[in-house]
Formats: C-alpha cells, structure tokens, sequence
C-alpha cells in the first residue's frame, strides 16, 4: 500500500449519515417492498427483510444500496447465462473504495449470545472491528450507525446494545436490516458485491485502490434457495463463476500486468467445483477454503491515463448450471 491510501477522512460519518437517509426512504415504503418491523422488543430500529416478512426484488435492492451507503446505482439488466435468458444485477460506482471496502464488505462477525450474523454497512466504520480501517486510515465518529445482517434470525436486544456500544453510540441509534440469504432480498444483496469482491482481492494482493477511480459489475441472480446453506453456495457461485467487472484506473501498466492474472476466482487451485463442495471438503469452514477463491470470474482493467486494456479470468456458465440446479 502506499500512502495515497490512508488519505481518507477521519470524523466525519459521512457514510452512515447517507445510510440513515435511505432507512427514512425506506420506513415510508415498508408496505411496497414488502418489509416489516421486526418482531423485536427493544431500541433502535430493526427492520426484517426476509426472516418472516416475504421482501421483494426492490427489497433487495434497496438493502443492496444500505451495504453501499448510497454510494452505488444497482439495478436487475437483461442477461444471459449458457444460452438461457437470466437476469443480472449490476452496480456501478464512482466511489468504488468508501461503497465497497469501507461500508459493504461483510467483515464483521457479529456473535452475542447464541445469535450470529455476518455484518455489513456503514456501522463497521464507526466499529473499527476490522484491520482494514486502520490500513486504510478511516474512522467515523458516528451519531447513528445503519448495518445489514445476513442472518436467519432477528437480533435480540442484547444483540443491538453490543453493536451499539462497539460503535460508541445509543442503542436508540441503531438501525439494523435483516434478511437470510435464502430470501428474495438477502439473495440479491449478496450478488451485489461483484465489484467489491475484486476490490477486497486487489486490496489483499498489495494492490494501490486508491488508483481505482470507477467500477461496474454484474452477476447472474441465482435461484432463492431452500435454505441458507445452498443459498450461500448459490450466491457465492453466481460471482465466482459468473461475475463480470469493469475498473478505471489511473497510474502505471506493468503494475496491471503484474497483479491482473491473480485476480480472478481462476487463480486460485480450488476454482472449478460447487462452492457448497468446497465448503464441505473444508469441513464446513470457511478459513479453510482458499481465500484467493474470493473474487469475480472474470476482470477488465482500463487505465484512464495509458489507454490500455486488460482482460484476465472469463466466467464459467456450466458450473453455474450445475449450482443453480438448471436440467
């Protein structure tokens, strides 16, 4: 890394001030994307979008676009998948670093009690649970703080005044959004992250994402799964397999020409089965999988500043049929 990266602000909550904003948007339209209130006794506002309540494609979208605190345009596009018409969700940003790293990568494990939940959103900036923020130099001293939970369950209260007074802030000031993966709307905000899985990759390699000026992605929305488990399979499976994105860059080529070819999901040995294969050959364990696996199928680079192009990985549609359970 270099110090470009740290260059970032340090007080001001600017991304869960965005995401607080959307949460209003989204308390006036409870009814049309088919979300609840949780059933919760407790402060803060918890709103169920797939534990109980039935959710919705705009649901998702809407949850999608918390995990990136307003930083990102996500939309379902006309797409294709081994010759068959399937749609796709594609993000796109020009704040690729504070949308994907800073607020929607899902890299705080939340575990109270017996209740466990994959976090994400702006709340983890205000938190600093994550070594991530301290390399990249940026806090949040947050009035309010607004995250998504993959989960199955809806937070308890205890639950709540944890995230709360990890993030320095009233319980009254907590909003937390809720859905399974195995769910319309847990289902897309997890196909979301194409972008950010490449950007998390490059950051793992050494790679400079300050030099990421723009982003675009897609990747096939697979089935809502009978379960969490092949939903979580699914999910991962439609990025590593079928995931497309785009970066603008500035800066130099050779650092591209370098990094490129360890980027997509193809560099890595365990790419090539099922990921519910992979996470039962690794016992369950998501450490024991490969951690260079987590990435898009397939990577274009444009250097604004070069006019080159770089391509590396390509997508894999007969494994995705093969996770989809298509005939």
């Amino acid at each position: 890394m270099n110090d470009d990266q740290s260059d970032l602000s340090e007080c001001d909550p600017i991304l869960n001030d965005s995401a607080w904003d959307l949460v209003h948007q989204i308390l006036g339209s409870l009814d049309e994307l088919r979300v609840e209130p949780a059933s919760y006794d407790g402060p803060g506002v918890v709103l169920d979008f797939g534990v109980e309540a039935p959710g919705s494609l705009a649901a998702g979208l809407a949850l999608a676009e918390v995990c990136m605190s307003g930083l990102a345009d996500i939309s379902i596009i006309p797409g294709e998948m081994g010759g068959i018409g399937w749609p796709q969700l594609f993000v796109q940003t020009d704040d690729p670093l504070e949308a994907c790293l800073l607020s929607q990568y899902a890299g705080w494990q939340i575990s109270v009690e017996k209740y466990f939940a994959m976090g994400s959103g702006p709340m983890r900036a205000a938190a600093q649970k994550e070594e991530l923020f301290q390399k990249l130099g940026y806090h949040e001293d947050a009035f309010g703080v607004v995250g998504v939970l993959e989960s199955g369950a809806i937070p308890t209260a205890e639950v709540v005044a944890e995230i709360a007074k990890t993030c320095g802030v009233d319980p009254d000031q907590v909003a937390l959004l809720v859905a399974p993966t195995a769910s319309i709307a847990g289902n897309l905000q997890v196909i979301a992250r194409s972008v950010e899985t490449s950007l998390h990759k490059l950051f793992e390699l050494g790679f400079d994402i300050g030099r990421i000026e723009s982003a675009c992605g897609s990747a096939p929305i697979s089935p809502v799964a009978k379960d969490d488990l092949t939903g979580i399979g699914r999910t991962n499976d439609s990025i590593l397999y079928g995931g497309q994105v785009t970066l603008w860059v500035n800066g130099d080529d050779e650092s591209i020409r370098e990094i490129g070819p360890q980027v997509p999901s193809s560099a890595s040995p365990a790419y090539g089965k099922p990921f519910l294969e992979l996470f039962e050959e690794a016992g369950r364990d998501f450490y024991n999988i490969d951690p260079n696996l987590f990435s898009p199928a397939e990577i274009v680079i444009q250097n604004v500043h070069t006019g080159s192009v770089f391509h590396f990985g390509g997508t894999n549609h007969n494994v995705l049929k093969q996770s989809f359970g298509l005939e």
